[in-house]
């Protein structure tokens, strides 16, 4: 029986297409840079979620520290998320 390759062509031209596009997005587009001050103030946020209300505005960090290892004997990994937000609400008349 034959084995048909179109459907895999299809497939195989649509993948290459995006990863093309990423390659060439990541080459283009510049790096960023992240102040030091950023990265200090974001070490020190507490860890766990935060909430708290001063002068008609919320304000938020959420922290996030865990330990992986990718197999069993594999290397261990530390992966730390931190986010910090202000949402502030004003009612216009």
């Amino acid at each position: 029986m034959a084995l048909q390759l179109t459907p895999f062509a299809a497939i195989a031209l649509r993948y290459g297409a995006v990863a093309t596009a990423g390659f060439v997005a990541a080459r283009l587009i510049p790096r960023g840079r992240f102040p030091n001050v950023v990265e200090a103030q974001m070490d020190r946020a507490p860890k766990g979620l935060r909430l708290r209300r001063a002068h008609g505005q919320i304000s938020g960090s959420a922290r996030i520290t865990r330990h992986t290892r990718l197999w069993r004997f594999g290397p261990r990994f530390r992966i730390d998320g931190t986010a910090l937000a202000r949402l502030k609400i004003r009612r216009l008349t």
